[in-house]
C-alpha cells in the first residue's frame, strides 16, 4: 500500500511568520511518535506567496486519521486561553505516493 502525503497550506501574514515558525519549533516531537508517521517538513515561502506548506507523510490514510482524531486534536484543544492563530487560512491537500527516489550512494 502506498504512503499518503498531507500538505497543509497555511496563509501567514509577513508579521506572523516568526510566530508560526516558533510554534512549530516548540511542538517538535509531538508527531514523531505517532503510529504510521513517516516524515514532516515545514516549508517557508521564498518569493511570490504568503503560504507556508506543512508536509507530512503517513503509512496510510487510517494512520493520519488516527493522529488527527487523537493526539493532534488533543493538542489543539488544550485548556485555558489559546494564542491567536498565526495563519489566516488553511487548506489541506491529500496525495498518494506513486513514485519515489533517493540519491545513489
Amino acid at each position: 500500500m502506498p504512503s499518503v502525503v498531507k500538505i497543509n497550506v497555511l496563509t501567514v501574514p509577513a508579521e506572523q511568520r516568526e510566530v508560526l515558525e516558533q510554534r512549530f519549533a516548540a511542538r517538535a516531537g509531538s508527531v514523531e511518535g505517532s503510529d504510521g508517521f513517516e516524515w514532516f517538513e515545514l516549508l517557508r515561502p521564498l518569493e511570490g506567496t504568503d503560504q507556508y506548506l506543512v508536509y507530512t507523510r503517513w503509512r496510510s490514510e487510517e494512520d493520519f486519521q488516527n493522529w488527527m482524531n487523537g493526539s493532534m486534536k488533543a493538542a489543539h484543544q488544550g485548556g485555558g486561553e489559546r494564542p491567536k492563530p498565526a495563519a489566516t487560512g488553511s487548506t489541506l491537500w491529500s496525495f498518494e505516493v506513486v513514485q519515489t527516489t533517493s540519491p545513489k550512494n
